[in-house]
C-alpha cells in the first residue's frame, strides 16, 4: 500500500488505497476526470444509442436465421447479467442460449436467481460444470502466490468456458452485461489484475500440483483476436445502448421473476463474497466497493454522502466472514489456522511472476485510441 497522505477525492469515493490515483487542485481524482471526457461524451444510452442498438439486433437476427440460437448469453444471477436476458428475450427478440458456469461456489440465491430467469424466460440453459479438483488446485495456487486478485481463476474459467463453448458451436454473437453504468470506475490493477494466461499458468506451475488437463482456459489474445478475427465472433454490450440503471433493473427483475438482490455487487459467489470482502480488505486494504460505489455516483445513482456512510462499514458481517473463511479453507483441503496462516505471508503482485502486463498495456492503449475502451487502465 502506498505511503503517501491520505486523500479522498471531493467527487466519487476513490482514495489513495489506490496508490497511483491524481487528484487536481480542486481534490477531484482522475477516475472521475477520465468518466467526464472519454466516457461520458462517447456513451450513448439514448435515442443514438437505440439506433445502433437496433441495428445490431437486426443483424443478429440475419445473421441467425435457421440457427438454434442467435446469441449466447453468460448468466451468473446477478443483476446485469439477469436484465440483459430479460431485455434480450422480451425487449429485442433474441433467442440466446443462456449460458452458466458452475465452478463449485454459488450461492443458492445465484442458483435460484438463474432458475428464475431461465424458467421465465422459457429459454435453454447450459450449465458447464468444471473440474473440481482441477478448480480447487488452481485457487489454492493462486491463495499461496499471495496476490490480491484471488477471483481470476474463477473468473477466467467462467470467461474461458463461455467464449469457447460459444466458438465451438458457431454461435457469433456474445452478449455481455458490461456496462458504464455501474462499471465506469475500473479497479486499479493492483487490486484487480487483468484475464492474464502467462501468470495463470506461472503460479499454478510455482504452487500447483495436479495438470490443469480439462480446466477452460482461453488467453486475452485468443478472445481478442483468433476468436473475434478469424473466427469471426463478435462481443455486443446492449446495455450501455439503452437508459440502464441498477435499481430500476433490480425492481424490474423482482416484478418479472421474483429474482432476489444480494448484499454488494458480485456476492453471488461464497468465495467472492469471502475474497472482495475480507481477503482483499484485510490484507492488501483494498475495498472494491469504492469503485462500484463511484460509478454508482457519476452516474447520478448513489450519492456521494451515503456511500461515505456506507464504507464506514465493513463489506458485510464479521461473523459471516469468520463462516466464510472456515467454509472456504475446508472447501480448498486447510484448516482454518492454515489458512490464517495464509493470509499472514508476505504480499505480492502480478510482477512478482511471469506476465504479459507490457502487452496488455499497448493493447488498451491501441483500443482506446479506436474508441473501443474508454475506462481506464492503470
Amino acid at each position: 500500500m502506498s505511503t503517501r497522505e491520505y486523500q479522498v477525492c471531493t467527487n466519487c469515493v476513490m482514495d489513495t488505497t489506490d496508490s497511483v490515483i491524481q487528484f487536481d487542485e480542486k481534490g477531484m481524482c482522475d477516475h472521475c476526470h477520465n468518466y467526464y471526457e472519454n466516457i461520458l461524451p462517447n456513451w450513448h444510452p439514448d435515442e443514438q444509442g437505440r439506433k445502433k442498438l437496433d441495428e445490431i439486433v437486426a443483424q443478429i437476427k440475419k445473421d441467425g436465421k435457421g440457427k438454434k440460437y442467435d446469441c449466447i448469453i453468460g448468466l451468473s444471477g446477478g443483476v446485469d447479467s439477469s436484465y440483459l436476458a430479460y431485455l434480450a428475450v422480451k425487449k429485442l427478440g433474441l433467442r440466446p442460449l443462456l449460458f452458466a458456469c458452475d465452478t463449485g461456489w454459488n450461492l443458492n440465491v445465484a442458483v435460484q436467481n438463474v432458475e428464475k430467469i431461465t424458467k421465465g424466460l422459457n429459454m435453454p440453459l447450459h450449465t458447464e460444470i468444471v473440474n473440481w479438483n482441477e478448480m480447487k488446485d488452481l485457487q489454492l495456487a493462486f491463495f499461496k502466490a499471495q496476490v490480491p486478485y484471488q477471483d481470476i481463476p474463477q473468473d477466467h474459467v467462467i470467461f474461458a468456458s463461455l467464449y469457447n463453448y460459444a466458438a465451438k458451436h458457431g454461435i457469433k454473437y456474445v452478449l455481455t452485461g458490461g456496462n458504464n453504468s455501474t462499471e465506469c470506475v475500473r479497479e486499479p490493477i493492483e487490486w484487480v489484475y487483468q484475464n492474464d494466461i502467462r501468470m495463470l499458468k506461472d503460479i499454478h506451475k510455482k504452487y500447483g500440483t495436479i495438470p490443469l488437463k480439462t480446466l477452460p482456459l482461453c488467453g486475452m489474445f485468443k478472445a481478442h483476436l483468433y476468436y473475434r478475427y478469424i473466427k469471426g465472433m463478435k462481443v455486443v454490450k446492449p446495455l450501455d445502448l439503452i437508459p440502464y440503471t441498477k435499481a430500476k433493473a433490480i425492481a424490474t427483475l423482482q416484478k418479472e421473476f421474483g429474482w432476489e438482490p444480494y448484499a454488494n455487487k458480485h456476492f453471488e459467489s461464497v468465495f467472492t463474497r469471502f475474497y472482495e470482502g475480507y481477503w482483499l480488505v484485510k490484507k492488501f486494504g483494498y475495498d472494491k466497493r469504492r469503485c462500484h460505489f463511484s460509478s454508482l455516483i457519476l452516474t447520478g445513482q448513489l450519492k456521494r454522502e451515503e456511500a461515505l456512510e456506507i464504507l464506514k462499514n465493513p463489506p458485510y458481517d464479521e461473523r459471516q466472514a469468520m463462516e466464510d473463511l472456515e467454509y472456504v479453507a475446508k472447501k480448498l483441503g486447510l484448516t482454518k489456522e492454515e489458512f490464517i496462516n495464509l493470509m499472514e505471508q508476505k504480499n505480492k503482485t502480478y510482477k512478482d511472476y511471469k506476465n504479459t502486463s507490457g502487452m496488455i498495456s499497448l493493447a488498451v492503449k491501441a483500443a482506446r485510441l479506436f474508441g473501443m475502451e474508454k475506462r481506464q487502465y492503470r
